[in-house]
């Protein structure tokens, strides 16, 4: 009797085990993504699935907050920023496992239902058909940072100043726009790729002299050694294939050489 009731714990400790192990294995890809590129990681993520067979949960947020989460312990293998600086902060501070790499160059539109042309947007700005303006929160948002840089180039920062919305990330800045909650707002040019509509909108891109290059980067997370070091791996080459940057180049981004 008591050697079937060894048997049998031996067997329900086997039984344990390998469920486990198949819950981890089954367990998805969790990639923190930029707000400004959850249209394109859609389509990356139809196309890594396809290729691999491996999911993904994608968790979307402002790059500056992404990186605090990152740092206060989120469990992401893999963090697509707008920008460099955060996932170079992070590699810096030992939470990478390969140094950044850049997979997308971004551009910056200003963009609104408006009566009057958006081609001269300086002197639309100012003027009394315009009075708010949306820019994503320059302190965590890469594209507001660049928003912001363009109208200190142009001298419109106190011109303008009263009129400005600042949203918590680009995301939010679209939904402003979306809605015609503001007249006008700066952000990316994938942002015309999510709309199925495009004749309600008018835009222009920002001559990108007036802001610092926005080159969106890539970070292979140290997380991944606990969970999904190789799935994690596939992906983060993945970015790099002629696959994954044909559908960049085809939703508004520019490709890093």
């Amino acid at each position: 009797m008591l050697r079937y009731y060894k048997i049998a714990r031996i067997l329900i400790l086997f039984t344990f085990l390998i469920a486990l192990q198949i819950k981890g294995y089954a367990q998805p890809l969790r990639v923190a993504v930029a707000a400004n590129a959850q249209s394109v990681i859609k389509k990356l993520q139809a196309d890594f699935k396809k290729r691999t067979g491996i999911e993904l949960e994608v968790i979307i947020g402002a790059s500056g907050k992404l990186t605090a989460q990152i740092m206060n312990g989120a469990p992401y293998e893999i963090f697509l920023s707008a920008d460099t600086e955060f996932p170079d902060q992070l590699f810096a501070k030992g939470y990478g496992l390969k140094s950044p790499k850049v997979y997308a160059l971004g551009s910056l539109i200003v963009c609104g239902s408006v009566k009057g042309e958006v081609k001269n947007w300086q002197s639309l700005l100012k003027s009394s058909q315009v009075k708010k303006i949306a820019i994503a929160n320059p302190k965590t948002a890469p594209y507001g940072k660049a928003a912001q840089e363009s109208l200190k180039f142009f001298g419109l920062e106190n011109d303008i100043a009263s009129k400005l919305v600042f949203g918590e990330s680009i995301s939010q800045v679209n939904t402003y726009i979306q809605t015609s909650a503001v007249e006008v707002g700066f952000t990316t040019e994938a942002f015309l790729y999510e709309r199925v509509d495009h004749s309600k909108v008018k835009w222009v891109r920002v001559d990108p002299k007036s802001y610092g290059k926005i080159e969106q980067a890539a970070i292979l997370l140290k997380y991944a050694n606990q969970t999904n070091l190789d799935k994690a791996t596939q992906f983060y080459n993945y970015l790099s294939s002629p696959s994954a940057r044909k559908i960049i180049d085809a939703n508004g981004y520019h490709l890093p050489l």
